[in-house]
């Protein structure tokens, strides 16, 4: 792979990476800290949403971000021919 085209495909990586931690972020300490009263008016399974965020919802969200991550990644290697 050229110079130029491997900096496109790490500036791309690399904005994939900022908005899938920023959404990471704002799900974990957002929802899980700063929202949480807010949130814990509403329940979910019989918890307080704040709760479950803060317990739970973080993580299944993590998780989900790195199957998004995975597809957008494998995209990214097919547009620049890695793959």
């Amino acid at each position: 792979m050229e110079k130029k085209l491997a900096k496109k495909y790490w500036k791309e990586n690399l904005k994939y990476l900022l908005i899938l931690l920023s959404i990471w972020f704002t799900v974990s300490f957002g929802f899980g800290i700063l929202l949480i009263e807010e949130l814990n008016q509403f329940k979910i399974g019989g918890f307080k949403l704040g709760f479950w965020f803060a317990q739970q919802g973080s993580i299944y969200v993590f998780v989900i971000l790195i199957f998004i991550y995975i597809f957008l990644m494998n995209k990214l290697d097919k547009k620049y021919n890695l793959k």
